[in-house]
């Protein structure tokens, strides 16, 4: 998870069930959207795919605490660019959860401030993509430029979440800890769409996926 234990605590863990409420409810308005265009068998599909890489990518991937939190390669540009907003926002929620009850249930307090930090992030992505991404354009044909805005712009949001949690709890004394976990996050930022740009030229050569319901339809379309 992103958020150490200890960092937040008491009544200001209101504040993160509150966030966590909206960002929840924001992507269920997501998700029946997707549903409606897709059918909710693809949208299931989908976020049984992203749930699996969130836990995959989480525990399985290289990891280490840095100031008040953690670096992790989430990946979260990848999971939108192939499963759309929605199922990787279901992903990333059910796949922290299902971390913390499983390996780390003394993260579980944190899981609306951490739920917050992946999620949001992830909408503004959402909306910067239908900004620099002409209409026409599918997502296995994005230049370097496009993955990187993309990437910069999540994981900039996954920092600034970090560091608004850090001072809420610490005050001053947190912005040592989130300046030293921003630094070390530079590496994600740097590899990230570099991964983006590996898989969609991956997916660009499966074309039988094109009409999948595996996949978000924009990926070849």
């Amino acid at each position: 998870m992103h958020i150490e234990p200890g960092i937040v605590t008491g009544a200001k863990l209101a504040l993160s069930y509150a966030t966590a409420a909206a960002a929840g409810a924001y992507g269920l308005r997501l998700a029946f959207q997707t549903a409606q265009e897709k059918g909710w068998t693809s949208l299931a599909l989908r976020s049984v795919l992203t749930t699996a890489l969130v836990f995959v990518f989480f525990e399985v991937l290289p990891h280490y605490p840095v100031g008040v939190s953690e670096v992790h390669f989430i990946l979260g540009s990848t999971l939108f660019l192939l499963f759309g907003a929605a199922p990787a926002a279901i992903g990333l929620a059910l796949g922290l959860l299902t971390q913390g009850l499983l390996f780390a249930p003394f993260d579980l307090p944190q899981y609306g401030m951490n739920m917050t930090t992946l999620l949001v992030p992830l909408f503004g992505l959402s909306a910067l993509a239908n900004r620099i991404i002409a209409p026409g354009t599918a997502y296995v044909d994005l230049r370097y430029g496009q993955a990187l805005a993309l990437s910069t712009a999540y994981q900039g949001g996954v920092v600034a979440w970090v560091a608004f949690w850090a001072i809420l709890g610490q005050g001053v004394a947190g912005i040592e800890g989130v300046a030293t976990f921003g630094v070390a996050y530079m590496t994600v930022i740097l590899i990230e769409p570099l991964v983006d740009l590996a898989v969609l030229a991956v997916a660009k050569s499966m074309r039988s996926l094109q009409g999948s319901a595996l996949v978000t339809p924009r990926l070849f379309a």
